[in-house]
């Protein structure tokens, strides 16, 4: 054998002992030789002797939609072996993968900051069941526990939104990357909440906005901590549903009425902002005067009207009519209008009587009639009071104790 052909032997053992160093998750380099009819990328393996084929998904972790533009024949690059494919007697070839690469840089910088203990910015692609599925240049999950600190029941209303996430287990061989948001706005909450503890006082009075409403009262952001309102401050009309008068994200004024600095809870009030309505009662309901009331509740012993938002007033069932009566729901119902006489209004008490009777004709037997009206408004002064500011006295009327007789 010459020595020329001893020489071709040995530069093809030598390539085909390269071919066999070309093994699954290498990063090899290589060029672009050409683009096949599936606008595929052809690659020459540097050093092999052997091409790859990189497939359009493996292009890039976002879809490419034009190829030809953004590669060019020669262009040189590094790719991932993910699996042999072709005729082994052939040499075969190599499926390769530039995505991979990307994806295996985002994990590398991904478990440095994982070890740092740093937060994430990611997107979020979808709600399913169980949590939300985010874009972190890889693909991440926030369990449904883990999303905020609060029970949230429709996940798709994160769509779209950008979160601050810490890292909570990463194992990129297995593509597995599980984030907390919740820690994120825990961790947020607490700063928060010290800085806007340190500033505020009681009696202090803030914007906020309304971050979510539960039956008993809504939850207000001061900035970064939420204090609540509770139902019976939201106004001095009374409030059934937070839901039926305040919306989410609306913007309020309200007053710290009290704070727990060690538990970082915060009460507020949005009535005590406004005008209290009792300041005015006397000069939108004097003593004497005709007003039109509507009827809110009804009880045993009679019913309670408003006057003005904010102020009822109460018919004593002696009051309803010089008529007998024997329940107030048998004459009055709730939500209907009527015309009623100030008997006595005490806005320091806020107490008002009112009386349907009073402006009734008198009928021809009413003996006795004045003598009952000023024992019914006449209070016992020791009893206890019962809501509204009225006693047990005006609740129960002497001028009935008089008709018993």
């Amino acid at each position: 054998m010459s020595e020329s052909d001893e020489q071709t032997n040995k530069d093809l053992l030598e390539a085909l002992d390269s071919v066999d160093q070309v093994n699954i998750n290498d990063v090899v380099e290589g060029e672009i030789l050409a683009f096949d009819k599936d606008h595929q990328l052809i690659i020459g393996i540097d050093n092999a002797g052997v091409e790859g084929v990189v497939p359009r998904r493996e292009l890039s972790a976002q879809p490419v939609e034009d190829v030809e533009s953004k590669f060019k024949v020669g262009d040189k690059g590094k790719f991932v072996v993910i699996s042999r494919i072709g005729d082994d007697k052939e040499g075969g070839s190599f499926l390769l993968s530039i995505r991979r690469l990307e994806e295996r840089k985002v994990w590398d910088e991904l478990k440095a900051k994982a070890e740092n203990n740093e937060t994430i910015n990611v997107t979020v692609q979808n709600a399913v069941r169980g949590g939300l599925v985010v874009n972190a240049g890889v693909r991440g999950f926030i369990p449904a526990s883990m999303i905020t600190n609060h029970f949230v029941r429709n996940l798709s209303q994160y769509n779209g939104q950008e979160f601050e996430c810490k890292i909570v287990e990463i194992v990129p061989e297995k593509n597995r990357l599980v984030l907390s948001h919740s820690d994120v706005v825990a961790k947020n909450q607490e700063e928060a909440r010290s800085e806007v503890m340190g500033k505020l006082n009681v009696g202090d009075v803030v914007e906020g906005k309304v971050a979510r409403m539960t039956d008993f009262g809504a939850f207000v952001d001061l900035g970064g901590i939420d204090g609540l309102v509770h139902v019976s401050e939201i106004s001095y009309d009374r409030v059934n549903k937070p839901a039926d008068v305040l919306e989410n994200g609306q913007d309020v004024k309200v007053k710290v009425i009290a704070m727990d600095e060690e538990r970082g809870r915060i009460s507020l009030s949005i009535k005590q902002t406004q005008a209290q309505p009792w300041d005015e009662i006397e000069e939108k309901a004097p003593q004497g005067s005709t007003v039109k009331v509507t009827i809110k509740r009804i009880v045993d012993f009679g019913a309670f009207a408003e006057v003005i938002p904010g102020v009822e007033g109460l018919i004593h069932i002696s009051q309803i009519s010089h008529k007998h009566v024997n329940t107030p729901s048998d004459v009055l119902k709730v939500g209907e209008t009527v015309d009623a006489k100030v008997l006595d209004v005490n806005p320091s008490e806020h107490r008002l009587a009112l009386s349907l009777r009073a402006l009734e004709p008198e009928p021809e037997n009413a003996q006795g009639s004045n003598e009952q009206v000023e024992a019914t408004d006449n209070a016992t002064e020791n009893a206890p009071e019962e809501e509204n500011g009225f006693t047990l006295g005006d609740i129960v009327g002497k001028g009935l104790d008089e008709d018993n007789q």
